[in-house]
């Protein structure tokens, strides 16, 4: 039987990464640099080199599985469409005021980012619909007309639709959408009633706005990559990563863009996941820094950890919940990330107190760090891990990026180190460890903000860097234990090879548990479980193919916020009632530290489902093997590890060396990462490819 291939494919800021994964276990891996002006064209530039290196064909790949930042990037640079907004008579501001909250308590400077709709292009209809649903002023159609007509008027490239309570009551909403369908049929359009069926007005609007001001961005990207897919002789299905870490199909992708803003970090999450399942790790910490960012999120009892909703375009994503409001919220499930601006092009800097700081600022693909030679002048963590002796001084990625390790040195001499007045090993270790530091608090908001112990978790460390500062960080957060996973630099790519696609569907359904009448309950899990199965059948997932899970977001009766149980199978009664009550409860204890007492009422805000499509067999071959040669020879080089080490003769070795274990220092040179082990640390290869690093 010929090997068929599935393809993962991840765009970020400095490097596009393809990982081939054939049926038989060959694995075939490509590091390009990222086309930041056709995000497109990497990819087939990138699939056409693989196909020369491998000789393969396009026919071949079966499947392409593609993270991207597209929709987040038009986002962050105010470069989506332009979108008109229908709501409800008195509430045309809902997107300037917001929720109040503010991400820096007492800077007077603060200023809110612009809405993604202007004034002018936000339009008012008189109608009311209460919470119940019942509807107090119906909607006039010359009313929606008019509002349509001025819309069309100001030649909006798209337009979204959120009147007031209509996830009780949908029925105006849909008048307005006929009223767009007849009078301008091909304009993208977002409504909140099939967005966002759910409570919370400035969160429902925002939604369904991003929704709107990404959609046509989405939909030109998509055809332009299966234009240059189908060209390039590869007729492969694509699917994208979701933000909540499943796949969905391309088509699905354009209609509901909102769901792949944070496609390209969850990956790397979903593969680890994968990972500590078949290694029978109960908790793991997953560490993915990268060029420009490093991310942190957690998986617990083989779960991924999911947000509700986050904010988009609020800079760095250090997770804490109290200080929110800085970005635009998209309330819709996430994997839950904390992300800081730190990463390999990183720009080391002395502020204006002459303290040393690293990053948020990034050298990106282009110029990049000063030892790429690409015209960079200002160091980076990368030249700062080249002085040091961490990364081969002559090569990276293979040989196919030659390093000018004489240039970092003088600019870091130049720039940093004559003016801090030290020696240059100690300028770029100091830089080296204030990266770390920022680091380490991504790693923090992601455990012990959300009441979690550190210490009993395992480092699970990718990306091209991640590797390199995991057994450092993990030193000083008391964790003991360290995986870096085969092909560490590609494994966001890696990642998408593991995901199942997952269609998520949620509905407010506002009820005191202990007097809820659990019939009328059951039947919306029902309504939302044929939603999803038709969903899934239409793209051939039937049977034992297709998974449904229920959860359900809680809260205690006067609260704002809420938290997500799990709902087992069976029957939604009064048992199920009780049970729910008390996961919420532990949830409660777990991520605040404390619950309420028994007679206080839990109240369900919203009910939720999750429609899975299960590859036949497990999609994922029990063992990996790699096409890329590891090299054989062991060489060995001088690497400073601080002032209570120093510079120390350092053995360079393969992953393949490790086989029967070996204490630190030493550094594991592969393609696409660089694995740094210190001094008083153990490191071996175990039966799966990973490194596993003791402390």
């Amino acid at each position: 039987m010929a090997v068929t291939y599935r393809a993962g494919v991840d765009i970020g800021g400095t490097f596009t990464d393809i990982v081939l994964l054939g049926s038989d276990g060959t694995v075939h891996t490509k590091k390009i640099s990222s086309s930041v002006g056709n995000y497109a064209q990497a990819i087939v530039d990138g699939l056409s080199e693989v196909f020369g290196e491998t000789g393969l064909s396009g026919a071949a790949i079966d499947e392409i599985r593609h993270g991207t930042t597209v929709a987040s990037n038009a986002i962050l640079e105010h470069k989506g469409a332009r979108v008109g907004l229908i709501t409800t008579k008195g509430f045309r501001d809902v997107l300037e005021i917001r929720t109040l909250r503010m991400p820096k308590l007492y800077d007077i400077g603060w200023t809110k980012p612009e809405p993604l709709v202007e004034r002018y292009l936000r339009k008012v209809v008189d109608e009311r619909i209460d919470h119940r649903g019942h509807v107090e002023r119906a909607l006039d159609p010359a009313d929606a007309e008019r509002a349509v007509d001025a819309l069309l008027a100001e030649k909006v490239e798209a337009i979204a639709v959120c009147l007031l309570n209509s996830f009780a009551n949908p029925v105006h909403e849909a008048m307005l959408k006929a009223v767009i369908d007849r009078k301008a049929p091909h304009l993208p359009k977002s409504l909140s009633f099939e967005v966002l069926p759910e409570i919370k007005e400035y969160e429902r609007t925002s939604t369904t706005v991003i929704n709107a001001y990404v959609m046509p961005i989405v939909a030109t990207y998509l055809r332009a990559l299966r234009k240059g897919l189908d060209a390039g002789g590869i007729p492969a299905r694509l699917l994208l990563m979701q933000s909540n870490g499943g796949l969905t199909t391309d088509g699905a992708a354009a209609e509901r863009p909102m769901n792949i803003i944070e496609s390209g970090p969850a990956g790397g999450v979903v593969g680890a996941q994968a990972l500590a399942r078949t290694k029978d790790l109960d908790k793991i910490i997953t560490f993915d820094m990268g060029g420009t960012t490093a991310k942190a999120s957690m998986v617990e009892h083989g779960e991924v950890a999911r947000a509700q909703e986050y904010a988009v375009g609020a800079g760095i994503m250090i997770g804490s919940r109290l200080l929110t409001g800085a970005g635009y919220t998209l309330k819709v499930p996430a994997i839950d990330l904390a992300e800081v601006g730190a990463g390999g092009g990183s720009h080391v800097w002395i502020d204006g107190g002459g303290a040393l700081q690293a990053g948020p600022e990034s050298a990106g693909a282009s110029p990049g760090p000063v030892c790429y030679d690409q015209g960079g002048t200002e160091p980076t963590i990368t030249d700062a891990n080249v002085l040091l002796g961490y990364i081969n001084p002559a090569h990276l990625v293979g040989g196919a990026l030659k390093l000018n390790a004489e240039k970092a040195r003088s600019a870091f001499a130049e720039k940093i180190a004559k003016p801090l007045g030290m020696p240059i090993e100690r300028a770029a270790y100091g830089a080296h460890l204030i990266v770390a530091s920022n680091m380490i608090r991504a790693i923090k908001a992601v455990s012990t903000e959300r009441g979690r112990d550190p210490r009993d978790f395992a480092l699970f460390a990718f990306g091209g860097n991640g590797p390199l500062f995991a057994a450092g960080m993990a030193a000083s957060l008391g964790i003991n234990r360290v995986v870096v996973p085969p092909s560490a630099g590609l494994f966001s790519s890696f990642g998408l090879l593991y995901a199942d696609v997952e269609h998520h569907y949620a509905r407010t359904f506002r009820r005191l548990l202990r007097q809820a009448d659990m019939g009328e309950i059951a039947a919306a899990w029902d309504a939302l479980a044929r939603q999803a199965s038709d969903q899934l059948a239409a793209e051939g997932f039937t049977g034992e193919r297709a998974r449904l899970r229920r959860s359900a977001a809680l809260h205690y009766k006067g609260q704002s916020y809420e938290l997500t149980a799990p709902v087992p199978d069976g029957a939604i009664d009064a048992r199920m009632a009780t049970h729910l009550e008390q996961a919420f409860a532990e949830e409660h204890e777990r991520t605040y530290g404390h619950r309420a007492g028994p007679d206080e009422p839990v109240e369900l805000v919203s009910i939720q489902l999750v429609g899975s499509g299960l590859r036949e067999g497990s999609g994922v071959p029990q063992s990996v093997v790699s096409s890329r040669r590891e090299s054989a020879t062991q060489t060995s080089r001088q690497a400073y590890f601080g002032d209570s080490h120093g510079w120390l003769e350092t053995p360079v070795l393969s992953r393949a060396d490790l086989a029967g274990g070996r204490d630190g220092p030493l550094i594991v040179e592969e393609y696409d990462s660089t694995c740094v082990v210190p001094p008083g640390a153990h490191a071996e290869r175990d039966g799966g490819g990973n490194i596993v690093i003791t402390l």
